[in-house]
């Protein structure tokens, strides 16, 4: 796509006027069509917003753009039932447009976002956020006049619905106010899910009220392995900080984010790990593991032996669980993990082998499908779906189960053409703990190499998928497994800027993708970035 032509815009800063540089119109990520117009429309204190309807979804994109301005350029805009004839921005439902998709009309008189959701009204303010000046999200309050913004027609839909992030928790913990921080940065992009990775073997994060002890217990560990070991490394070789690391999240927290996300059109899904990478839960409630114990919530990373042991007794508190989370977060779905469980705890208990043969299965890897069916089976009793690492079509997919590809792109090529739906999310493009740069600066991370251009380069529709099974690919995720990233300012660096990436191809069709045209894009919102205080790589900005 040409560049648009640019426009000088100058707002004052405290007593002095502070000139903001010329900008092209950057939207990440690209929208469908832009048709630019002339002259340009201006926000002052006489500025309304009108909406078309009284209903709470539209009211909770008005309040968002209401604060927007309110915190930093000092304009409060004010709500109007009647429509003014100019100097207002329409937030209008217009139930003969489809689904996800929204109109931004910008001339002299007037801005108008059109869609026939809330939702979709929502994703069209993010793209007037980032055609205003990127001083728009200063905390810092501006004194101003005015603030003017490119007359421009913008058509636009997301190529996917599922458009997801996952911050892992269970390895490094990180506050409310740093995961609302994520939020807020998943809304400016058009990211629309946000899976929350909530328990592992180094740390279980979610209270539950009926179990006590998996967060008195299992939230902490004593110590953190630095740096990494080859497998087969002997304990006596590793080196650890000697430092407790503990958090978890009270369900009064976690109502708190969810509520958060939903003002941001984002849902929150948990993801709780079985029936591997169980140690935390463990080390509580040794009974539910196949020797009993004692375990420890580990302190170092990898695969571990010891996982749930598929008895009555731990379906039963595994059951329990997931009532209480099912019971908090509004999602359809839950995540349930079903990756890197080793089967040799399972191989060496009289009782799993009894099951399996109780239950005519083959082998442990119809047992784990068997964990899986019979979790998946109480989740869709309580009116939930799940989602699983691609490691559940092992011994058999439980119906109507959800794959997330991750080991590659051949888990979600299977599990399509079986009928079910898939999220993509393979390590060598959408693994964002990988290293993004060769410079020996960098800081250290676990391994791989995914760059910014790698990322953008992603085509999640598979070649070799026939074309009638495409629609079973139904989203893109990125993750942030956090071993190695033990503070929030690397999360952001490994975060930013592939996230913009990351984004655009969720959103923009492959075909309309243009590496070159996102760089220049990506230049202008560096300073966005700045501004809103984020920490990021700086290998593009160059």
């Amino acid at each position: 796509m040409k560049k648009i032509n640019t426009l000088i815009t100058v707002i004052f800063l405290s007593s002095c006027l502070f000139s903001i540089e010329k900008t092209d119109i950057a939207i990440i990520p690209m929208p469908t069509t832009i048709v630019k117009g002339d002259g340009f429309f201006s926000f002052n204190q006489d500025t309304k917003i009108y909406l078309s309807s009284n209903m709470t979804g539209l009211k909770v994109s008005s309040k968002f753009l209401c604060e927007l301005f309110g915190q930093s350029s000092g304009i409060e805009l004010v709500e109007t039932k009647i429509k003014p004839l100019k100097n207002y921005v329409g937030l209008i439902i217009d139930n003969n447009l489809d689904d996800n998709y929204y109109e931004l009309s910008i001339n002299n008189n007037r801005v108008v976002i059109r869609a026939n959701s809330p939702q979709s009204i929502f994703w069209g303010i993010q793209s007037l956020r980032q055609i205003l000046p990127a001083e728009i999200e200063s905390p810092i309050p501006l004194c101003q006049t005015e603030l003017k913004v490119p007359s421009v027609e913008i058509t636009d839909f997301p190529q996917f619905n599922y458009r997801g992030l996952m911050l892992d928790v269970g390895r490094h913990f990180y506050p409310v106010d740093q995961i609302k921080k994520i939020i807020d940065l998943m809304a400016l992009y058009k990211l629309n899910k946000f899976h929350w990775h909530l328990t592992d073997d180094q740390g279980w994060r979610i209270e539950i009220k009926k179990y006590p002890l998996l967060t008195e217990v299992g939230s902490w560990r004593k110590e953190t392995v630095i740096g990494k070991y080859p497998v087969g490394t002997k304990e006596r070789d590793r080196k650890y900080d000697c430092t407790p690391h503990y958090g978890f999240y009270t369900q009064d927290e976690i109502k708190d984010v969810i509520n958060y996300a939903q003002e941001r059109f984002i849902t929150v899904i948990p993801e709780i790990e079985m029936p591997g990478h169980a140690t935390a839960a463990l080390a509580a409630y040794p009974e539910y593991g196949c020797t009993g114990g004692p375990y420890l919530v580990s302190s170092k990373f990898g695969v571990h032996n010891d996982v749930f042991c598929p008895k009555d007794t731990t379906f039963q508190f595994l059951e329990d669980v997931l009532t209480e989370v099912a019971d908090l977060f509004p999602s359809e779905y839950i995540h349930i993990g079903g990756d890197e469980c080793p089967k040799i705890r399972w191989k060496n208990c009289v009782h799993c082998q009894r099951l399996i043969e109780k239950e005519d299965l083959v082998d442990e890897k119809e047992l784990q499908s068997y964990f899986i069916k019979r979790i998946s089976r109480f989740l869709n009793n309580k009116g939930k779906s799940i989602i699983g690492w691609d490691e559940i079509l092992e011994g058999g997919l439980a119906p109507g189960a959800t794959v997330m590809s991750w080991r590659g792109t051949e888990g979600g090529i299977t599990a399509a053409k079986s009928g079910h739906d898939v999220i993509m999310s393979p390590r060598q493009y959408c693994y964002f703990d990988y290293y993004q740069s060769k410079d020996k600066s960098e800081p250290f991370a676990i391994g791989g190499f995914v760059p910014v251009e790698k990322v953008y380069s992603y085509n999640p529709i598979p070649e070799e998928l026939p074309v009638e099974l495409s629609k079973h690919i139904i989203g893109v995720q990125a993750n942030v497994w956090t071993e190695f990233i033990a503070t929030f300012d690397k999360v952001q660096y490994m975060l930013l800027p592939r996230m913009l990436a990351i984004s655009e191809v969720q959103w923009t069709a492959h075909e309309k993708k243009d590496y070159t045209n996102f760089l220049d894009r990506t230049k202008l919102h560096k300073k966005r970035l700045d501004i809103m205080g984020l920490n990021y790589a700086n290998h593009i900005f160059m």
